[in-house]
């Protein structure tokens, strides 16, 4: 008897032992099974290569592999066609692929309004806002002028559609800014269509176009090699960021277009999205991702050499500010007549 109560009493412990584990293993398991790509990660950019766009995934690749964020390989893939429709219907039919994410720009909103291609923003999965990307007015600096006020009174002077601003794609976000420039100045621009921001600054430099309003992380490279100067920002405060670039610049040097007299701001969206359909966890992986990209020292000093609004949103402040954004993009191109018909 004493032996079955000892056999009982080992029973009772070995059982108690076995819920004890099976509790933990309970508390453990959300955190276990939270979801993880499987495979490769396809990220696409709806854009040329060497832009803003392009150079931002292939960071953001770069910091996912250096510092072991993710298990799988992330490939970048550039799907500029039709202005980033390609890209974005692309998206669009992954419908519950959680192996494919995106890169986007403004053209999230103006390449649906100017083509008319079967697409919206919310045909994709928002995942965060990673930054706010600014427009810098650019000639070459060979050229005599030294603000925006003499650079657009030269424009005027020469007459309607003597010279000639550069930008990416068509009735896209540099045009639309140049039409917004041309409303505010009185000025008449030919207005010329690259593949990329990083083609829109080499044909600067090469004297092929006027000026250009391209992104600062597409120009800065000339920019600190002489090559290009820097008028003015389009945005209603200057950059914040003080460190000398050029041997006699920072950032936060160059005027807003405002101070110079030309009252027209306009920025731009970076932004993350996966394909539509996505579970929560499949979300909230990339959510978290890209968080931690966003904490790296790599990320900050792009920040800062680009020289980036750092506004990051994700849920539903990004959501918001998206349906606000689209609105927006609607009436300015409206305005510019671009609205595809």
């Amino acid at each position: 008897m004493a032996r079955f109560t000892k056999t009982k009493s080992v029973f009772k412990k070995t059982i108690t032992a076995v819920l004890a584990a099976g509790a933990f293993a309970a508390v453990m398991t959300p955190a276990q099974a939270a979801w993880e790509p499987t495979k490769p990660v396809e990220f696409v950019v709806p854009a040329g290569t060497g832009g803003g766009a392009d150079q931002m995934a292939r960071l953001i690749q770069g910091i996912v592999i250096k510092h072991k964020l993710m298990k799988e390989p992330m490939i970048v893939v550039n799907k500029s066609g039709g202005a980033g429709a390609e890209g974005f219907l692309g998206m669009k039919e992954a419908k519950g692929d959680p192996h494919k994410i995106i890169v986007t720009l403004s053209n999230l909103f103006t390449t649906p309004l100017a083509t008319g291609v079967p697409f919206n923003w919310k045909d994709m999965t928002p995942v965060s806002m990673m930054a706010l990307d600014q427009f810098v007015l650019w000639v070459s600096a060979d050229t005599p002028y030294k603000t925006a006020k003499e650079y657009f009174a030269a424009v005027k002077a020469a007459g309607p559609s003597k010279m000639k601003m550069g930008g990416t794609g068509s009735k896209q976000e540099d045009q639309i800014l140049t039409v917004g420039i041309e409303k505010a100045t009185g000025t008449k621009f030919i207005y010329v269509p690259f593949k990329g921001g990083g083609e829109v600054a080499v044909q600067l430099v090469g004297k092929h176009i006027d000026s250009t309003v391209n992104n600062p992380i597409e120009a800065v490279a000339q920019w600190r090699a002489g090559q290009l100067r820097a008028l003015c920002v389009f945005d209603d405060t200057r950059m914040p960021y003080k460190a000398k670039v050029t041997d006699t610049m920072s950032w936060n040097d160059i005027h807003t277009c405002q101070e110079a007299g030309v009252p027209t701001d306009y920025v731009m969206l970076r932004g993350i999205f996966m394909a539509p359909g996505v579970t929560k966890d499949q979300t909230d992986f990339y959510v978290d991702m890209m968080k931690k990209v966003r904490d790296t020292p790599e990320w900050k000093d792009y920040m800062e050499k680009g020289a980036f609004n750092q506004t990051a949103l994700t849920g539903d402040a990004f959501v918001k500010w998206l349906t606000a954004n689209e609105t927006m993009h609607r009436t300015l191109m409206q305005e510019a007549g671009f609205i595809a018909k």
